[in-house]
């Protein structure tokens, strides 16, 4: 901690750093109890310079990277990414002195596509869907090809990239830990399943008793369900992640996208504009803890805000497009939706 001082003024300086990674705020959470009416801290990982938990895993694989002399001056970064790993990673490179291109799909969000290139990345999107009716494979495929055309591309590859988990073990589920020794459940979204695999790996190495919660979206085959269209780019793939290692979580919820968007859009009604993989992860809380005895504390981890889906999740006219006028009329009225389209499974069934 350093104080600096301007004339009469004095203010209090918590971390000096030339890295914009090392500008991570990891202690913070959203006490949402009165509103959920049980007791729900989010963790918000928004609130880094990046704007997402995805800084963490980006800081930790370009790290991981130069010391093992793969990413040198010269080279050129590259990742497939839905749009916050590509952000972090944009903002990473230029701070590093790297090209970076970012490899996504029409389901990114243009917010997104435009923070990247004001970074100076180069932004590719992937139109051709893969097999499973999804994009991941075809932008994978566009990047192995990128990189054997020329040797100055380096792909982190985050969806087999074990400093993508290492990140969260040593950083997000020890603050966790630390904040909230208590902690009866933690609920996680299942993207690449980085953060996921990090969290539920240090909690059963430290023997913790807390329950592993992954949440995922329908339509995701990442715990083996059917591959369906999907819209909101975070949770969820459309094939198994690498990192996945379901021995370390106990149960498995999948949220509907409807029933993420009415959440994200109630909760804005009560000045919290969240992100649609937070949505998701606190509808399945909602469910998940619905006749749960007692009063359990839960941890849910937020990755990322709202402001980069006031173009989709936000806009009447999208989500009418995408899930029917119901879903806005729902939550323009407050009415709470009859039933929620969750599905709630056991691991490994």
């Amino acid at each position: 901690m350093a104080v600096m001082c301007c004339g009469e003024r004095e203010w209090t300086v918590v971390a000096v750093s030339p890295q914009i990674e090392d500008l991570i705020n990891d202690d913070m959470f959203l006490d949402l109890s009165r509103i959920l009416d049980r007791r729900v801290l989010l963790k918000c990982e928004g609130l880094n310079l990046a704007g997402s938990v995805k800084m963490k895993a980006a800081a930790s694989m370009v790290v991981a990277a130069e010391e093992e002399g793969r990413l040198r001056p010269g080279s050129v970064l590259v990742e497939s990414s839905s749009g916050n790993l590509g952000v972090a990673l944009s903002m990473i490179a230029a701070n590093r002195g790297y090209r970076f291109v970012c490899v996504t799909d029409p389901r990114s969000n243009l917010s997104n596509r435009k923070l990247m290139t004001a970074a100076g990345a180069e932004v590719v999107v992937i139109e051709q869907r893969d097999g499973n009716g999804g994009f991941l494979g075809s932008r994978i495929r566009y990047v192995q090809e990128l990189c054997a055309s020329d040797s100055r591309y380096v792909w982190l590859n985050q969806y087999e990239n074990r400093f993508n988990w290492i990140a969260h073990y040593r950083t997000t589920a020890q603050a966790i830990l630390r904040n909230v020794p208590d902690l009866d459940f933690l609920f996680v979204g299942a993207g690449t399943t980085g953060t996921l695999m990090g969290c539920a790996r240090y909690f059963k190495e430290v023997a913790h008793p807390a329950k592993i919660i992954a949440v995922d979206t329908v339509g995701s085959v990442t715990f083996g369900g059917p591959s369906m269209p999907r819209y909101i780019p975070g949770l969820g793939t459309s094939r198994r992640p690498e990192l996945l290692d379901e021995s370390y979580v106990d149960e498995v919820v999948l949220v509907e996208e409807g029933e993420a968007v009415r959440t994200c859009r109630s909760l804005a009604r009560h000045g919290f504009l969240l992100g649609g993989s937070t949505g998701t992860v606190l509808a399945a809380v909602n469910r998940r803890m619905r006749h749960e005895a007692g009063n359990p504390t839960c941890v849910a981890i937020s990755p990322d805000l709202g402001e980069r889906y006031l173009d989709s999740i936000y806009d009447d006219a999208w989500v009418t497009e995408h899930f029917g006028l119901d879903v806005v009329a729902g939550v323009n009225t407050h009415r709470q939706p009859a039933s929620w389209s969750v599905a709630v499974a056991a691991s490994g069934t």
